[in-house]
């Protein structure tokens, strides 16, 4: 069965992107999961160490991985939808998408994943891109099941 899971570093606490967030996954029909990473570590080395383990013990062997980085491929709205168009009428299976912490995905981390994703050549903080995922999701969505929300 088709579905989504979001690997995510770090909680959204209360405030307008947890509204906004939860807004974008309830219209998101698809089954989606939001699975949420917390590290313990102080030191950006060993939090980065902590977040890829805790990560790769979530990715799935099946699933088709999609880690958002900054050095990934950027598409347009268009493609992104056909992509997991593409993946939900072939496959059935389930896409991950990983959104890393302020330091951004291991080596290891990027090596898994069948795709690395861009949102363009700005950094972003990574609460305010698991927003924009949301949002490319359900555009993706509607794309896909020929509704108006997508204007060229």
């Amino acid at each position: 069965m088709f579905k989504i899971e979001i690997i995510a570093v770090a909680r959204l606490k209360k405030g307008a992107l947890a509204e906004l967030s939860h807004e974008y996954e309830k219209r998101i029909v698809w089954p989606l999961t939001i699975l949420e990473i917390e590290t313990r570590n102080t030191t950006p080395s060993k939090a980065q160490k902590e977040e890829e383990q805790k990560i790769l013990k979530l990715v799935k062997p099946a699933s088709m991985v999609i880690a958002l980085d900054e050095r990934g491929k950027t598409l347009t709205s268009q493609n992104f939808s056909s992509l997991i168009g593409r993946y939900r009428d072939e496959t059935g299976g389930t896409i991950q998408f990983i959104l890393g912490g302020s330091d951004g995905l291991t080596d290891q981390v990027r090596s898994r994943s069948d795709l690395m994703l861009s949102f363009g050549k700005q950094t972003w903080p990574h609460l305010l891109a698991r927003i924009m995922l949301l949002e490319q999701i359900y555009r993706a969505q509607q794309i896909l099941a020929g509704h108006p929300y997508h204007r060229h």
